[in-house]
């Protein structure tokens, strides 16, 4: 390298401003490059001097290459990506290019900084459904077979995981979250709470709440989170505002 560069992978947390840690902001305030993709870039005001590098959706271990060989000419990169990201973001694709990519990769200054993933922001505004074991799922096929997913799908059902589900429909894929949703409703309670999150933090933000039975998959778009509650979560209505969701810490056992 012509100077020692350095790599900081950089989370924004789902959006807005005030969910960006103090941490990831001076990461990127002194970074020399950003790298990214173009809508997560767009969110960072532009520095004087700073270089953008931005990407399309469907591109990340080019992305992850891209930031490595900036280091070795010497740069301070950013390589920023929304909500936390070693949750279904660049970390893992930075670090799988480092073990397929050059001998001296291995050797670079990488520190991962973490941001709020769009699971916790999303359980905020609605209350507390993750109170109790949960567990996260990408509904993305796009990297690996959707059998898989299913598995994993009937798995966490199975085993009464609140879910938390990931990428659950794009213009690619229209019909996956349909089909993970019949799954759902095959081993689930029909009143189980289901709560869409959509643009968590940002202007449109918009919250649905519904039963299993009654809930409308159609809704989601790559902006949406959904939490799919276990057999203990609860929603609790109000007369006005929208209805608290949670679940309790502890679990109703039969006698």
């Amino acid at each position: 390298m012509s100077a020692p560069g350095r790599l900081r992978i950089v989370g924004l947390g789902p959006g807005g401003d005030a969910w960006i840690t103090p941490e990831a902001s001076h990461l990127i305030a002194n970074a020399t490059d950003l790298v990214g993709y173009a809508p997560y870039l767009e969110r960072l005001p532009p520095k004087q001097g700073q270089t953008r590098h931005q990407s399309g959706n469907r591109v990340e271990m080019e992305r992850a290459r891209h930031a490595l060989r900036l280091v070795e000419d010497g740069r301070h990169v950013a390589l920023v990506s929304g909500g936390d990201p070693g949750v279904f973001a660049m970390a893992a694709a930075v670090f799988e290019a480092i073990e397929e990519g050059e001998p001296g990769w291995r050797d670079i200054d990488i520190a991962v900084s973490p941001g709020i993933p769009a699971l916790q922001a999303a359980a905020a505004r609605i209350g507390a459904p993750l109170g109790h074991d949960f567990c996260a799922i990408s509904l993305s096929d796009n990297r690996k077979p959707w059998p898989l997913v299913e598995k994993r799908l009937a798995a966490a059902a199975n085993a009464d995981f609140v879910i938390a589900l990931y990428n659950p429909a794009s213009t690619a894929r229209p019909g996956r979250i349909h089909d993970a949703f019949a799954l759902l409703r095959s081993l689930k309670s029909a009143s189980t709470p289901v709560v869409f999150a959509r643009a968590v933090g940002r202007a449109d933000e918009h919250l649905y709440i519904e039963t299993l039975a009654g809930a409308n998959p159609g809704l989601a778009d790559m902006s949406t989170l959904i939490i799919v509650g276990s057999s203990e979560t609860r929603i609790v209505r109000r007369r006005s505002g929208t209805p608290f969701v949670y679940t309790p810490r502890g679990v109703m056992v039969e006698q």
